[in-house]
């Protein structure tokens, strides 16, 4: 009887041993979450600090966040100044030394990108502009490969036994993500030039990637609210040069782009840069753009 309370003690620590080498990854929004846990497999458990369906700028930051981050042997950020207003408190409450800036399990996503909208000079009467640019760059799936490839290195680093594992699974999604690239840009070829209004500049990667305009936004500047005047500039410009899709995300005012395409005979088209913002997408990289790839096109053939 002991030997087997032995052997059965022993099963347990073991068991235990596993549990607590998991490599624990948090992510500040979900796309990061999404891919890290595609990376990571069974060797990794990971929690998002912002909700798919709230404003990245504005997350409602929480003491239960803080024991997060200070459990956590891995933190993902975007590194383009996203979540500068609610992050930093966060992790200065954590006080945990293997996620802290510089450390080996913090990730920045944006390194190694190419942003846009870099401002010369930073004057906040132009809204609320990053200085380190136009930080929704994951909306660009080329750039999904790179984060996946920071995510894959950095797991390698502070869970070197599971490294093989780590970069098998960034093979697969390397090639996954290669062929919706591929099928995306097909879906969206038809409509090559064709301009599209947005909320806030959150899709000019997307446009840039796939041949589309964004210039045109219901935000008279970044993160100020639409006002009256500034609508009915939009509603003029739309009107004028025949732009009929409006992308919406969950956030966001969808009466305000409601009143505008009443009034331009535009669609109003919901998207989310989030993986879990839309039906099906939940912890899902592909499954996001495939949703909002098939939303896009939709919406522009209706109208075009």
């Amino acid at each position: 009887m002991k030997i087997r309370n032995g052997a059965a003690m022993a099963v347990l620590l073991a068991a235990f041993a596993n549990a607590a080498a998991v490599v624990r990854v948090v992510a500040t929004t979900p796309e990061y979450g999404a891919i890290a846990t595609v990376i990571g497999g069974d060797k990794v458990t990971v929690t998002n600090l912002a909700k798919p369906t709230e404003d990245p700028h504005f997350v409602d930051a929480k003491p239960s966040h803080i024991v997060t981050l200070n459990r956590a042997d891995v933190l993902i950020e975007g590194g383009a100044d996203l979540e500068v207003g609610w992050l930093p408190p966060l992790l200065e409450g954590a006080r945990n030394p293997k996620i802290a800036a510089g450390a080996p399990g913090h990730i920045r996503a944006s390194e190694g990108i190419q942003l846009i909208d870099v401002p010369s000079t930073l004057d906040r009467s132009q809204g609320d502009v990053h200085a380190a640019g136009n930080p929704h760059f994951m909306m660009d799936p080329v750039d999904a490969r790179v984060v996946a490839g920071h995510i894959a290195e950095t797991l390698c680093t502070v869970d070197a036994a599971s490294c093989a594992a780590y970069k098998a699974n960034l093979s697969a999604f390397d090639t996954a993500l290669d062929a919706k690239i591929a099928e995306w840009t097909a879906a969206l070829a038809p409509f090559k030039g064709i301009p599209i209004v947005t909320y806030h500049p959150t899709w000019k990667y997307f446009a840039a990637r796939f041949g589309l305009v964004s210039e045109l936004y219901l935000e008279p500047k970044p993160g100020i609210p639409p006002s009256p005047p500034h609508l009915a500039e939009v509603i003029q410009k739309m009107t004028a040069e025949h732009i009929r899709v409006i992308l919406v995300e969950p956030f966001q005012s969808r009466k305000t782009a409601e009143a505008v395409a009443a009034r331009t005979q535009a669609a109003v088209v919901d998207v989310c840069q989030f993986p879990g913002g839309l039906p099906g997408t939940k912890d899902d990289y592909l499954a996001l753009m495939d949703a909002d790839v098939k939303a896009i096109a939709a919406g522009l053939s209706a109208k075009k």
